[in-house]
């Protein structure tokens, strides 16, 4: 496999070297694709990354990256396009894996975790069951990074039941999508490179994504309100290919893990104050955010999600129960 990744990078221009022996300052570069912004919180993660790779590796390790899908991946590409050798690293939006494993669902199921703690608890509780999946496609799970709660774009308040029929709105994953249809929209799932085109023509009205998404992708620019229904907290991923991993020397080995820690915990550190930040950055261009909704349409919401719960639940079998079980033992002991 790494004499493939190398044929590949060769062919398709992409600046990947991996030196087995001893490295010697940029002996080592990586092509990272990521389709969301470069400003986004995952972009920013991805940098920070890099940089503290560098840093530690005294430059033998070095990072380019590709935000906003500039290698032409959408994160629905990115599991095959790392496992095949097509590049050696890239940041996911693991949700579009739903179709590969349903373990990937898991982050999005609604009204699951909707708090950074709870989020981060189910993340633990799961990680070893992403990392076996990952492991089954020649990769290595490296760290998380987790969205803001999502919550709802629109032109007008999105804050009862009646707003939500026949709406044309954008989802990011199958659990949105079903969620939202019974909850009586017209749900399509979108990747987010096609979210502002579809935005620009009409395709839709509004969007299921965070307070972040919107600021980074401008959607002032067509949309005016953002509904808080804290919604869930679904996960990007840093992945690599395993061959790459393994044909480093051990010390680059550990500082790649020890990086990714590292950046794992920045992250989980940084979400909890980007919503603030972003709804200072919505006012100030216009966009109303709508704080409070009824309890009851929470409600509505939360029975309409079960149908995605119930659907997840069913194609992960006893893992699924396992997985909740472990998840609400870590929250009750606090």
């Amino acid at each position: 496999m790494l004499e493939r990744l190398m044929t590949t990078a060769a062919a398709t221009g992409l600046g990947v070297a991996v030196c087995v022996g001893t490295a010697s300052a940029g002996d080592i570069k990586w092509d990272m694709p990521n389709e969301y912004q470069a400003t986004s919180i995952h972009g920013e993660g991805d940098r920070w990354f890099s940089k503290f790779l560098k840093d530690t590796t005294g430059g033998e390790i070095e990072i380019v990256h590709h935000f906003g899908g500039a290698l032409g991946y959408k994160s629905a590409q990115q599991l095959d396009a790392v496992g095949d050798g097509a590049v050696p690293i890239a940041d996911s939006y693991v949700g579009a894996f739903g179709g590969i494993d349903p373990i990937f669902l898991l982050p999005s199921l609604p009204f699951l975790a909707r708090t950074t703690k709870e989020a981060r608890t189910l993340f633990e509780v799961a990680r070893p069951h992403f990392e076996r999946v990952f492991a089954k496609h020649d990769q290595i799970l490296l760290y998380a990074s987790p969205w803001p709660p999502s919550g709802i774009w629109a032109k007008q308040p999105v804050d009862n039941i009646g707003a939500l029929k026949n709406l044309k709105i954008r989802t990011y994953d199958r659990n949105g999508t079903i969620t939202l249809k019974a909850a009586g929209a017209a749900a399509v799932k979108l990747s987010w490179a096609d979210v502002v085109p579809q935005l620009g023509t009409g395709g839709i009205q509004a969007v299921l994504t965070s307070a972040e998404g919107g600021v980074n992708a401008k959607f002032w620019e067509h949309l005016d309100h953002f509904t808080e229904i804290n919604y869930a907290m679904p996960l990007s991923m840093v992945h690599m290919n395993k061959d790459v991993f393994d044909g480093l020397p051990d010390n680059l080995k550990k500082a790649v893990k020890a990086s990714a820690d590292a950046a794992n915990d920045r992250n989980w550190r940084e979400v909890v104050t980007r919503q603030r930040v972003n709804y200072k950055t919505l006012e100030k261009n216009g966009v109303t955010v709508v704080t409070r909704v009824p309890p009851a349409y929470l409600t509505t919401l939360g029975k309409a999600g079960r149908e995605a719960l119930d659907d997840w639940y069913g194609k992960m079998g006893g893992d699924g129960e396992a997985i909740m079980a472990e998840y609400r033992k870590r929250l009750e002991s606090g």
